[in-house]
């Protein structure tokens, strides 16, 4: 019986190979973000930041927006990056890869210690829409102290959790062809430790953007 289990699996895992992945991948028609608007209510970016190249190919970004949002009235800053990856299989070998890098594993390379973290419902759409769940972390850097924000938006979803992001991209590339996925994330400094002043300031901004991002980040 364990020896007929194993060679249905065996099968089973060469007809999804063999008929899902050796398909033509898609890639959805999307705007870029340098269409991205810079003013977005009281909120302004002077101008869209250029990622060196080297940086660029190391995070196989195929389009990004990062830019410094301002309010001036209160003053707030919110830096934003959105990263949109067409694919996320290695273009050699064709091994699925996770190609977008989680901030959590990212930010103590760069010097900065996660002090907090959770996964926090906000609601940025319309006021009977469902919250969606998103990363929350607090971090510091000697005295300085920031909230990221952070979610993956994937073929229509938005998801916190790393290992449910996998779990769709393996299920999306085998039933509609496709791998392509992104990172959303908002960083706020915190100002004399007003944790809420940046919680407001990243809500105020993020419902301002999330309505426009599907047609950047396609469903």
């Amino acid at each position: 019986m364990t020896k007929l289990a194993v060679a249905v699996a065996f099968l089973t895992l060469n007809f999804y190979t063999y008929h899902f992945l050796a398909t033509d991948a898609v890639y959805p028609d999307r705007i870029e973000f340098s269409q991205f608007p810079l003013e977005l209510g009281p909120w302004s970016c002077g101008e869209r930041e250029i990622v060196e190249a080297g940086i660029v190919r190391k995070l196989d970004v195929t389009d990004y927006l990062l830019c410094s949002y301002r309010r001036l009235e209160p003053l707030e800053f919110v830096s934003v990056y959105v990263g949109y990856h067409e694919s996320q299989v290695r273009r050699k070998g064709g091994a699925s890869s996770t190609a977008i890098h989680p901030p959590r594993h990212c930010l103590p390379g760069s010097g900065w210690d996660i002090i907090a973290a959770e996964v926090a419902p906000i609601q940025v759409g319309q006021p009977d829409a469902e919250p969606i769940r998103v990363n929350r972390l607090t971090i510091a850097r000697g005295e300085t102290r920031a909230l990221v924000y952070y979610w993956y938006q994937s073929r229509g979803r938005v998801i916190a959790e790393d290992w449910k992001k996998i779990v769709y991209q393996f299920w999306d590339r085998a039933t509609q062809h496709r791998t392509d996925g992104s990172l959303v994330r908002f960083t706020i400094p915190v100002v004399r430790g007003n944790l809420e002043r940046a919680d407001a300031a990243f809500l105020d901004l993020a419902r301002r953007m999330a309505p426009l991002l599907p047609d950047y980040l396609p469903d």
